[in-house]
């Protein structure tokens, strides 16, 4: 019997590819890998890859209440996670839990451009 070993890459279908990756590279300082599909942008990060991608057929973003991925917890580690919060509630990003202190070290939520709840921690 074949064995699942665990995630190995998460992307998020967004409205629009190039303003999501200009997000996530430009607010989060994520980079791009040196290659992507057609529809998508995929970052370099590990040990799982993480992408932003154009809706599938029949996805519809505008349509998903009260926001696309209810229900789902994308999480991201950063190496300090308080100047990641303050640099993006600087900046207007939406910020839908304020940082707090717990197991996972410094961790807050925020609404990226397509109101995917992110939250970021940094304990490692």
């Amino acid at each position: 019997m074949a064995v699942v070993t665990g995630p190995d890459f998460i992307a998020l279908q967004v409205r629009d590819l190039a303003a999501s990756a200009a997000f996530y590279e430009q607010r989060l300082g994520l980079r791009r890998a040196p290659v992507s599909p057609p529809h998508g942008v995929v970052f370099a990060m590990a040990p799982i890859a993480f992408a932003v991608r154009e809706p599938l057929p029949g996805v519809d973003l505008d349509a998903a209440l009260p926001r696309p991925g209810v229900g789902v917890a994308v999480w991201l580690h950063a190496d300090d996670a308080q100047e990641l919060h303050d640099s993006l509630a600087g900046a207007g990003v939406p910020i839908l839990v304020a940082p707090v202190d717990g197991p996972f070290g410094r961790t807050f939520t925020f609404a990226d451009p397509d109101g995917y709840a992110v939250t970021v921690h940094d304990h490692a």
